[in-house]
């Protein structure tokens, strides 16, 4: 697999032409080689912090380029806005997680066989220069750097709207009641 950081969404199917496609390319890069032992898989940078808009060019940049097809997504609560529990994508609906226990500056994907796929997100406005080198960072062997960093070596701040990461290995998704679910009822922003 080549990395590349711009790529045009090509639809798969019949039923995925019937969803538009934005037109903008998605900014994303893979690594060479997907394996359990680097923190993230590559990294992604969305143009706004609106998940509704953001992730259906995600999913269907991410499922053409592994030939997969993605079941759920995950991301931090606090670092979007507009989650919604389902996302229309590549012609089917996309359950969309949202946590508070996992690190704010990755989004997760997770596909209907295989190991999930963890992005590295680069701040929506960060100038082009940083932006680049996190994406060099992100694809190159990440074993043992954490996502913060990784934007530290790239000389990005963390986000301020991202709070730190509780230690909770929980399989459990929060909007299902999982551990870290606010149990007086808190829903995403939609």
């Amino acid at each position: 697999m080549t990395a590349t950081l711009l790529s045009h969404i090509k639809p798969l199917s019949v039923i995925a032409q019937a969803v538009p496609v934005a037109e903008s390319p998605v900014r994303l890069r893979l690594g060479r080689v997907l394996d359990r032992r680097g923190t993230v898989d590559g990294a992604w940078w969305p143009r706004s912090r609106d998940a509704a808009a953001e992730l259906p060019g995600l999913i269907a940049a991410v499922d053409q380029r592994l030939g997969w097809t993605t079941l759920r997504v995950g991301v931090y609560l606090d670092a979007w806005d507009h989650i919604p529990r389902r996302i229309h994508a590549r012609g089917r609906q996309i359950r969309v997680g949202w946590f508070r226990s996992t690190d704010p500056h990755v989004i997760t994907l997770i596909p209907a066989a295989g190991e999930p796929i963890v992005l590295l997100v680069i701040e929506p406005g960060t100038a082009s220069g940083p932006a680049e080198a996190t994406f060099t960072l992100a694809a190159q062997d990440t074993t043992g750097l954490r996502p913060a960093d990784i934007l530290a070596l790239a000389h990005l701040p963390a986000s301020p709207a991202a709070r730190p990461a509780e230690a909770d290995s929980s399989a459990r998704w929060e909007n299902d009641g999982g551990p870290g679910a606010d149990r007086a009822g808190a829903r995403p922003r939609d």
